[in-house]
């Protein structure tokens, strides 16, 4: 592993500021948390399409996605998952210094991890955006059969059979998915990216 105090940021000419500028909107983090089956990658690709019809630079970064190329190799043991989150985090803002809106949808279980996360970008540039769907409405959807395996002991270490998840205690927003229509959900985090002044009213 090579030494840290070898290694010397290159400064660069264009800024963040400047992509952002360019983009004419912010660049941040929109980072959804919450059980598998909530409806995280559902309502990330929903509002991925709201922003891009906008005309607005956005990427989305999926938990399932993601293993399957950068973090392949990671298990779901407590280490590999603090790496998992750690390597997405970092790639995360990357694309917030490209002046990019990243999704990223992710279960991220842990509170710490997600506050790691949180803690390597500029203030406001990480937003958590809190899937709460109960267990209940989770494991009636169970889209991929994970739940049905998990109760059956094929799978261990499952967020919310056998594995905690620690809900975010202080949100940017919470979205519902259990009560309210997709279209709705998409609608409440747009709103409040245009509340927040993250991107520009439509026209």
């Amino acid at each position: 592993m090579a030494e840290v105090k070898y290694i010397i940021p290159h400064g660069h000419t264009i800024t963040k500021e400047n992509r952002q500028e360019l983009k004419r909107h912010k660049s941040c983090i929109l980072w959804y948390t919450g059980l598998s089956g909530s409806g995280k990658s559902t309502l990330a690709n929903k509002v991925e399409e709201k922003l891009f019809d906008m005309g607005l630079h956005t990427y989305i970064l999926d938990g399932d996605n993601v293993r399957m190329g950068l973090n392949k190799g990671l298990g779901f043991s407590e280490e590999d998952r603090k790496e998992n989150i750690r390597r997405i985090g970092e790639v995360s803002k990357l694309f917030v210094d490209a002046g990019v809106i990243v999704s990223t949808a992710f279960i991220s279980p842990f509170r710490s991890d997600r506050d790691m996360v949180r803690s390597i970008v500029t203030s406001g540039e990480f937003v958590e955006i809190f899937i709460d769907a109960s267990l209940e409405v989770c494991e009636t959807r169970d889209p991929k059969g994970l739940y049905k395996k998990a109760r059956a002991g094929e799978i261990k270490q499952f967020t919310g059979i056998d594995s905690p998840y620690e809900a975010p205690e202080h949100a940017e927003l919470t979205v519902k998915t259990g009560e309210k229509s997709l279209q709705e959900c998409a609608e409440d985090v747009v709103d409040w990216l245009i509340a927040n002044n993250y991107i520009p009213a439509e026209d």
